[in-house]
């Protein structure tokens, strides 16, 4: 659990400082014109947001909450996987090293008692 603490603070900070990088440095609307006129741009987009819709199933799988679930899904749709380091690294510290609690969140002991 320790290696995917660390993957997943690497990205994290990884995300800051693109993210930083692009507001300081570049201009959204004129970057953002040129990347959709190019067919590997609108491709990169759409992989982008095929990987944020599939990572936000997992979040609405694991909360029970919807409203929290709402949240989550509402930020990786805004910030993309900036919001993704967040939630895994909250998930694997509240797991304390389950990694069945990590990866079915508050559904963990329901599925349990439907497989025994």
């Amino acid at each position: 659990m320790k290696t995917a603490k660390l993957i997943a603070w690497l990205g994290l900070l990884a995300m800051v400082a693109v993210l930083l990088n692009g507001f300081i440095n570049g201009s959204f609307s004129e970057d953002g014109a040129r990347l959709l006129a190019n067919p590997w741009g609108i491709v990169s987009l759409v992989d982008l947001y095929v990987g944020f819709i599939l990572f936000s199933m997992w979040i609405a799988f694991r909360e029970k909450n919807i409203f929290a679930a709402t949240t989550w899904i509402v930020l990786m749709m805004v910030f993309g996987f900036l919001t993704a380091s967040v939630y895994i690294l909250m998930a694997l510290y509240g797991s304390n090293g389950d990694w069945l609690k990590l990866f079915l969140g508050d559904r963990k002991e329901e599925l349990l008692e439907k497989t025994s």
